[in-house]
């Protein structure tokens, strides 16, 4: 007796359970759980390395392109007010 439930309480709940949704559900229901604790302890095993931020030196242009190219482009590209 486990908590208070029998073995044939358990076998008759398993009969209902298996009348309910049928042997093809639960055996996917069954893969899926088992792919999601597998992805779920290999994302546990491969933890990131922790490493110090990088120092951004220069933010005002952090593109290679040049300012005047992109308020050029900012500028001819249509928005709503033009309509």
């Amino acid at each position: 007796m486990i908590g208070g439930i029998s073995v044939w309480q358990l076998l008759i709940l398993l009969l209902i359970v298996v009348l309910v949704f049928g042997t093809k559900r639960l055996r996917n229901i069954g893969s899926d759980l088992g792919g999601a604790i597998k992805g779920f302890r290999k994302g546990m095993e491969e933890e990131p390395e922790e490493s110090e931020p990088e120092k951004i030196t220069n933010v005002e242009n952090t593109s290679s392109e040049p300012t005047e190219k992109k308020e050029k482009a900012t500028a001819s590209s249509p928005n709503d007010t033009d309509v």
